[in-house]
């Protein structure tokens, strides 16, 4: 008897919490610039420099989408490599002179071919992987990053390897220009991400 009741208790319970939550529609829709941000290694015991790009064209296929990754998904950056900022103008004027121009192409292409969510917090994705396309010095890699979505900010993080790019002559040529700085190392992996603004309104879907 003890067992029926306990199963009747716990049937009802999960019946309440499912009309407690109801499926939700939602409007996804991104707001203002995307923020481009790196992060590169120097010496032997690989100590970081980031920055960002100043001048980011982000083109979206929507503004507005009832899809998180309808909004997403064909979306392309374009980056100015000249607009290298790493908060030192010296250091600035270097990577344009003895990096980014020892490339083919003056920007960096991006565009987002996929998303797989991983988790969702009530109907929302929260974290998943986000396939990229990233072309430099004429070569396009495909590039996954880790993604975070959160009180209205999406921030997605991955790492680029120079090597992929066929990157060698321009590390060669930073690392000579810097060499004493960087105690003759300079690493071939670079972090990279981006984060912006992604409102989500959410009602209950209609039955």
């Amino acid at each position: 008897m003890y067992k029926i009741i306990l199963s009747a208790l716990l049937t009802s319970t999960l019946l309440m919490a499912t009309e407690a939550a109801p499926a939700m529609h939602c409007t996804f829709t991104q707001e203002g610039a995307v923020t481009v941000d790196w992060k590169a290694y120097k010496t032997p015991a690989k100590v970081g420099v980031g920055g960002i790009f100043d001048t980011v064209r982000y083109t979206a296929p929507e503004k507005e989408e009832s899809d998180f990754k309808a909004l997403l998904t064909g979306a392309t950056v374009t980056i100015d490599e000249k607009s290298v900022n790493s908060k030192n103008k010296g250091r600035d004027a270097k990577l344009v002179s003895f990096f980014f121009d020892q490339m083919k192409g003056d920007t960096i292409e991006a565009k987002i071919i996929d998303i797989v969510v991983a988790s969702e917090k009530k109907g929302i994705p929260a974290t998943g992987t986000i396939q990229t396309e990233i072309m430099m010095n004429g070569i396009t890699k495909k590039v996954p990053l880790r993604f975070s979505y959160s009180d209205g900010i999406l921030t997605a993080s991955g790492v680029i390897d120079l090597f992929d790019f066929s990157a060698s002559k321009a590390l060669q040529s930073i690392n000579k220009a810097c060499f004493d700085k960087h105690l003759g190392k300079t690493w071939n992996d670079v972090d990279i991400g981006f984060t912006t603004h992604i409102k989500a309104l959410c009602t209950p879907a209609k039955k």
